[in-house]
Order: structure tokens, then C-alpha cells, then sequence
């Protein structure tokens, strides 16, 4: 959870520190995550399925191995995965559309963007690196309510995000939730789950944030 950037207040002169979830919010890493999966399988000689793995991206890793390892096994085989990844993951993977200028839109307003992530950290670096999408803080190993923390660390009042732990992770800190569904949930699961602004993707989030007035 360690991050080398420091907390900042909610509101810089004119704008709101704005969260984002990373896999299927900013990026489409299913290509990647199909292939590293794939290489996984064959370096280990154990079967996973990948197309079925990339369609239940959000929650830790260690979950997701757990359908297909040992349980005194995944730990270590997260750390391989880990390993494996920048090899195969960080060239196959492009940002959705939207995402650079999501961030920009937040920088505009006299924000601070930052990615929140269940992810690697160093990997989910490597991610925004190789795309060119410069956030101010990033954050990984956090899920759901965990995300929380660190939203209220950086004192955001907006988290965007595609998953049902997103939102409960902008619950806990207090954050306005934004959903994207751009992820395995559609708009109506995401209203259901209690998401106070539903879009369909990140290239509407400019527009409703030119139009957002957070509360006093």
C-alpha cells in the first residue's frame, strides 16, 4: 500500500483530488492479463482458463489463482504472475477510451488525479508509464473497502470506477462515486449498487465534471 506521493487536501484553488480505479476504468487490460495468464499456464503446466479469467478483472489476484491452485500454492504463484507480468501484460494492454483525457480534465479544473488500484503497484506504474497517462499519486494493492483508505488518505471527493467494489470503496471515504460501465457490470447493476453518477464511459467524464459543484 506504501505510495512515494503525499497527501494532499480535497480541493487545490478550484478543483477536487478525483480517484481512479485502474483495470477497465483507465485501461482495457484484458489482453494482457489473457496473456500472461496463458504464459502462466504453460510455464506452471496447470490449466487456467484465461478467457474466463478476464472477465472477472477487479478483485486481488490471489483470488482469481485460487480457482485454479492449490490454496498453499497461490501465494507463491501471485508472486510469479507478478514477475511474469511486465513481460506480458504492460505492451498488450491500451488505455480505454477517455482515460488521458479524464485525467487532463481533472488537472484542468485545478485538480490532482489518482489511480487507486487493486493491482501491483509497480506494475499499475509501469501501465500509466508506457501509455503516457501521468497520475499524481498512485495506489496499489487495495480492494474495495480498502480502497477507501487511501481515498480518504488523499482526501478525494470523487472515485471513478467499473466494479461493485469500487463503489463501497467511494463509501468508505466519503467519496462521490462515478461508475463506468466498462466493466463486467452494466449501468443498471452499477444504479443498483448504489453509484451516484453512472457513465457509460470515460469520454463523458469531461462534461459531467465541468458541471460538478462538490458540497460545501
Amino acid at each position: 500500500m506504501a505510495s512515494t506521493a503525499h497527501p494532499a487536501p480535497a480541493r487545490t484553488a478550484s478543483g477536487v483530488t478525483v480517484g481512479f480505479d485502474l483495470d477497465m476504468t483507465l485501461i482495457d487490460s484484458r489482453p494482457g492479463i489473457h496473456a500472461c495468464y496463458t504464459a502462466l499456464a504453460e510455464r506452471t503446466g496447470t490449466f487456467v482458463d484465461a478467457d474466463l479469467a478476464v472477465t472477472r478483472l477487479g478483485p486481488p489476484l490471489e483470488e482469481e489463482l485460487a480457482h485454479w491452485f492449490p490454496a498453499e500454492r497461490v501465494r507463491e504463484i501471485a508472486d510469479v504472475y507478478r514477475s511474469m507480468y511486465p513481460e506480458y501484460a504492460i505492451t498488450a494492454t491500451p488505455a480505454l477510451a477517455g482515460a488521458a483525457e479524464a485525467i487532463a480534465a481533472v488537472r484542468a479544473a485545478g485538480g490532482r488525479a489518482i489511480v487507486v488500484t487493486a493491482k501491483y503497484e509497480p506494475n499499475a506504474k509501469l501501465h500509466l508509464a508506457h501509455l503516457g497517462i501521468e497520475a499524481d499519486a498512485v495506489i496499489g494493492d487495495l480492494w474495495a473497502e480498502q480502497k477507501g483508505e487511501a481515498l480518504r488518505e488523499h482526501a478525494a471527493g470523487v472515485y471513478v470506477g467499473d466494479h461493485l467494489g469500487d463503489i463501497r470503496g467511494a463509501r468508505i471515504a466519503g467519496a462521490l462515486s462515478v461508475a463506468v460501465a466498462t466493466g463486467p457490470y452494466d449501468a443498471d447493476a452499477l444504479r443498483a449498487a448504489g453509484a451516484d453518477v453512472v457513465l457509460a464511459d470515460l469520454t463523458h467524464f469531461p462534461a459531467w465534471l465541468a458541471g460538478y459543484r462538490p458540497a460545501a
